[in-house]
């Protein structure tokens, strides 16, 4: 009888040693190596074979006018840098378009909520914010310079046109993916009106949210050099989108690259160090990520 009534004694504190050992090697911290290997190795290893690439077809199209060498854009980059205007661009466009995706922000989530949670309201604008989205940010911006002329306020109008309807579309995407059992649990605890939509919608709806933020984000950066390729003004400073116009004008296929890196690279800057964080964050928030 002793050996008995001990053996589901034992089996409970073997299967709550397994969970508590399945439980730390999830959310050990990798190492520096796991890390070096997986998230920092792979993208030098791209940028070294892009490298290679492109200095071998240099000599094979040998025409500098059409593709400039690493080192002609090398020096692009080192004669910006050394007359105080590279981080200068990158700050009037950065700027504008941080500026411009939280106006985006504040306009697009009520937006997103009033056409998930009201039937009229989306059968009525529904539709054309799914138009609006798949219209391309370019075709804003001669209607916005008619309508504002060439100052900023012309170039928020382009963000906001064409961040608004992706952030809204998540935002609705996320909304109809809440389970209603999550709703009928909310009212049943008198989480009713705005306090559901606090703490139950908006928390879970954060998935697809989050994916609209993402998608908004590069609505807003795609229209932002838009606007600034086609309406250059002096008054407006220079940003890397005219900075790209400055250097087809100029033939300068060099500083060309140099405009095209630098938009390349703050649009990845800004997804890795807000939206991708962002992202993981939701995700382990709901047990569909875990450390490893």
């Amino acid at each position: 009888m002793a050996s008995t009534e001990t053996t589901p004694a034992k089996d409970a504190g073997s299967v709550e040693a397994g969970l508590d050992a399945l439980e730390t090697t999830a959310t050990s911290r990798p190492t520096f190596r796991q890390t070096f290997t997986g998230k920092i190795l792979p993208p030098i290893i791209a940028l070294a074979v892009v490298l290679v690439v492109w200095t071998l077809l240099v000599p094979v199209v040998d025409d500098p006018s059409k593709l400039p060498s690493p080192t002609a854009v090398g020096d692009a980059f080192k004669d910006a840098w050394l007359k105080g205007d590279l981080l200068g661009y990158i700050w009037t466009s950065v700027s504008r378009g941080l500026l411009g995706f939280l106006f985006a922000l504040l306009i697009g989530t009520p937006l997103g909520l009033l056409v998930a949670r009201v039937r009229f309201v989306r059968a009525a604008i529904g539709p054309i914010l799914s138009g609006l989205q798949s219209l391309p940010s370019v075709a804003w911006v001669p209607p916005a310079v008619i309508w504002l002329g060439l100052n900023n306020s012309m170039m928020y109008a382009v963000i906001l046109l064409g961040a608004v309807p992706s952030i809204a579309n998540g935002l609705v995407s996320g909304v109809d993916q809440v389970p209603p059992l999550f709703l009928r649990a909310g009212r049943t605890m008198g989480a009713t009106g705005v306090k559901g939509i606090w703490h139950v919608v908006l928390p879970a709806a954060m998935p697809g949210y989050v994916a609209g933020l993402k998608q908004g984000w590069a609505f807003s950066w795609r229209s932002l050099m838009a606007a600034e390729i086609i309406a250059s003004f002096p008054d407006l400073g220079v940003g890397l989108g005219q900075l790209l116009e400055n250097a087809r004008t100029a033939s300068d296929m060099a500083m060309v690259f140099e405009a095209i890196i630098l938009i390349l690279f703050v649009g990845i800057a800004i997804d890795l160090l807000i939206f991708s964080p962002l992202e993981r964050w939701v995700l382990r928030s709901r047990g569909l990520l875990v450390k490893s």
